[in-house]
């Protein structure tokens, strides 16, 4: 039984939860595939729509909506690229101390024949921009923690743009080499922050969901 989801804020138009690794976003194929963070939220709250989803393996930071008209608005939000995220992440590799600092533009699209797996393709992928910072040693030796800012969000964009740098995140099944994954045993990536102007008050929203690792 994968651990359950934390509540960091609530009103009465949006939820802001924190997702635990191992846990999926939306309901998946199969019937052993059906527990997910919207069907347990729905539990508590029957009116909690899906605005966006993380990948299965990150653990962080996700927003739902409370009304049919609140997930549109942030529907467009997220659209217009309205909505600042940042992770944090653990990478294989020295990418330099604390404050360096660099941008990933490399496109992305699905690898059809690799599914789930993206790679960067520039002839056929889709414009892909990642800021990142480095924030020192991470966790395990031989590593770096990282702090990431996707502009755009394409599937596993931060995973496949580490990795286009020589760099793969900690713990990741689909893109780091096997014997990495013994040094963690979940992908070491967190939807860590989360800003945007709430829409119906205008509020500038700010919000951080606890680093575990």
């Amino acid at each position: 039984m994968h651990a359950s989801f934390s509540v960091i804020h609530e009103d009465e138009h949006v939820l802001v939860l924190d997702k635990p690794s191992g846990l999926l976003s939306i309901p998946g194929r199969g019937p052993d595939r059906q527990d997910c963070l919207l069907a347990r939220v729905q539990a508590c709250h029957p009116e909690a729509l899906l605005v966006h989803r993380l990948d299965m393996a990150t653990s962080g930071l996700l927003i739902m909506a409370r009304s049919p008209e609140m997930q549109k608005q942030l529907g467009h939000c997220f659209e217009k690229r309205r909505v600042r995220k940042r992770y944090q992440a653990v990478v294989i590799g020295d990418m330099g101390p604390a404050g360096r600092s660099g941008l990933i533009d490399l496109p992305v699209r699905i690898d059809w024949l690799n599914r789930p797996r993206s790679i960067i393709c520039n002839d056929h992928g889709k414009p892909s921009l990642t800021e990142w910072t480095s924030l020192g040693p991470g966790p395990l030796p031989g590593t770096t923690r990282l702090l990431l800012e996707p502009h755009t969000g394409r599937t596993h964009q931060l995973r496949v743009h580490t990795l286009a740098l020589g760099h793969p995140m900690v713990g990741d099944p689909l893109y780091s080499p096997s014997d990495t994954l013994l040094s963690a045993p979940r992908l070491l990536l967190h939807a860590w922050q989360l800003e945007l102007h709430h829409p119906v008050t205008g509020q500038a929203m700010h919000w951080e969901a606890p680093l575990p690792f």
